[in-house]
């Protein structure tokens, strides 16, 4: 009789990726039977994060339900892997000695050892990252037509205040062929929506090359809309402001496949946090860059910053605040800046008070709030290509999607009507919407029925309109 296994994968899509892989070992062993459900579960596998303190605290809560279970009898084994491992694991093996194994970033691909307990010791860590390749075993998790592809592993940059380096160590890109080939099996699977990962985008290939040549990342997005025929969008994540070539920018504006959605993390405005940061960007640079995405048509504009750097004063605080109400982003996430042990920052002097922290995130939040609204209502009114994700999460008998400018599991959504009738769409189908209602974070819209011809899928339709 086999025994029953239940993945539990937190954080970034990054280590969602890992747990794909992780699922697709675990189900070339015949021994095991993944379930979707814990209380379904012999054993549960925790793939956690441990990159801030709110993601750390998720991890170590959700390891200590997983204890409780075992310690009920629920389960048989508690397998622990990721980030949280990778970094903590004498940590872990001491302060929760119920967890039966332990694997770090590297050594993941152990997991059926871990599942029977056949490793030496408790903890199999070694350091670095695990390299996929498009041979190795995966299930893709992701509901509806997408999919995420991992194209490097780690980061070579050293922000003040960032542990990623630490824990997955130097940046190592695959190649494109390897990329590609992955990518054409993904679309032969039914995939339609490409979403491509990596911890610094824009720096994707670098490493491969000696003479450092920065358009690796555009030749993979050329190589891709030539050869993954079957994929209609393909998206990007983690576009840092460095390496962001004019041709990659054309790239934007051409592309049948590559929609305009940047994701590019800026962290801040003020020059001297900047510097402290060693981002490697000052402000005008920021204003020049932007500038040159927004000539993008259509183009969704999101970023990530942190509130509460080391040091922050109100002066530079407020600075950050005009500078996100002068550039109107699409999309802001706000982190509370959270000291790592081992990076620079944390040994900083002036460390900001955790209240103050708080305040200015949601200071924060409150504006971009107001310019998310608004943005959303200019959408109403207005026809746009939907990829159908299935039923919504929020309201059992609503099918959701999204449009070019909405990332999975990270932006808003559409919510679907049907008020023009027409067959209901399958997840994974493209349909034309037009948008009826807003709010600060999701649409509303009826899907328009295809005609016998059927509707041409494009990347944006916009009701004959270019915003």
């Amino acid at each position: 009789m086999s025994k029953k296994v239940h993945m539990v994968s937190l954080g970034c899509p990054k280590n969602r990726v890992d747990s794909e892989v992780m699922v697709g070992l675990i189900q070339e062993d015949e021994t095991f039977e993944m379930v979707g459900d814990s209380e379904e579960a012999d054993i549960v596998v925790v793939n956690t994060c441990g990159f801030i303190d709110a993601a750390k605290e998720e991890s170590v809560d959700t390891i200590l339900e997983m204890v409780d279970k075992k310690k009920r009898g629920d389960l048989s084994r508690v397998v622990v892997t990721g980030c949280l491992s990778q970094r903590y694991s004498e940590e872990l093996e001491v302060e929760i000695p119920e967890v039966d194994a332990m694997l770090g970033t590297k050594t993941f691909t152990s997991i059926n050892d871990a599942l029977h307990g056949n490793l030496e010791d408790k903890s199999y860590i070694q350091p670095g990252s695990f390299i996929m390749d498009h041979e190795v075993a995966r299930t893709n998790t992701v509901r509806g037509g997408t999919a995420y592809l991992k194209i490097a592993e780690g980061c070579s940059r050293s922000c003040s205040f960032c542990i990623i380096p630490t824990i997955r160590g130097k940046q190592s890109s695959r190649t494109i062929d390897d990329v590609v080939a992955e990518a054409r099996s993904l679309g032969r699977s039914g995939v339609n929506e490409l979403v491509l990962v990596a911890q610094d985008m824009t720096s994707y290939g670098i490493d491969l090359d000696p003479r450092k040549n920065r358009d690796y990342l555009v030749r993979l997005l050329r190589r891709l809309e030539e050869e993954a025929v079957e994929i209609e969008w393909v998206r990007l994540l983690y576009m840092y402001p460095w390496n962001f070539t004019d041709e990659l920018v054309d790239l934007f504006r051409q592309g049948e496949r590559l929609v305009p959605y940047v994701d590019m993390p800026l962290q801040h405005v003020n020059r001297r946090i900047l510097k402290s940061m060693r981002r490697n960007i000052q402000r005008d640079a920021q204003k020049e860059l932007i500038a040159r995405l927004r000539s993008i048509d259509d183009l969704v504009l999101r970023t990530s910053l942190i509130a509460g750097y080391p040091g922050e004063t109100d002066e530079e605080f407020q600075e950050l605040y005009d500078w996100v109400e002068e550039v109107q982003f699409d999309r802001v996430g706000v982190f509370i800046y959270s000291p790592e042990k081992g990076t620079p920052a944390a040994e900083m002097d002036n460390q900001v008070e955790e209240h103050v922290k708080v305040e200015r995130r949601n200071a924060l939040m409150e504006l971009q709030h107001g310019i998310s609204e608004k943005k959303n209502e200019d959408w109403v009114g207005y026809t746009t290509e939907v990829i159908v994700d299935g039923v919504s999460e929020e309201h059992e008998f609503v099918l959701e999607g999204r449009h070019y400018g909405q990332a999975p599991d990270i932006d808003g959504v559409v919510y679907l009507s049907f008020d023009y009738g027409g067959d209901i769409p399958t997840p994974g189908d493209f349909v034309e919407v037009e948008i009826q209602q807003s709010t600060a974070y999701d649409l509303m819209g009826a899907v328009i029925p295809k005609d016998p011809l059927g509707v041409k899928k494009g990347k944006i339709s916009l009701a004959g309109s270019t915003r």
